[in-house]
């Protein structure tokens, strides 16, 4: 690649400097689609517990964060069913 490809300029987000190409690259409104809301959260639960969700994930080759939306999309739909 050579230099005239690349430029350096401010990004969208305040204070931050960005590298732009002068094709591809980032573009306002390109990429993955958002599910929701993105809220961290800290849970306590035993080393069994953990081994067993990490087993679940490795078994069904989903993240984390996957089981656990499941887990709770499951329990809250259910519960309006009922």
């Amino acid at each position: 690649m050579d230099d005239e490809n690349i430029k350096i300029g401010l990004s969208n987000k305040e204070g931050q400097l960005g590298f732009m190409f002068t094709r591809g690259g980032h573009r306002e409104g390109a990429g993955r689609k958002g599910i929701g809301v993105t809220k961290k959260v800290s849970l306590t639960l035993t080393a069994e517990i953990w081994e067993e969700i990490d087993r679940e994930c490795e078994k069904g080759e989903i993240s984390r964060s996957a089981l656990f939306r499941t887990i709770i999309e499951s329990h809250y739909y259910n519960e309006k069913d009922g």
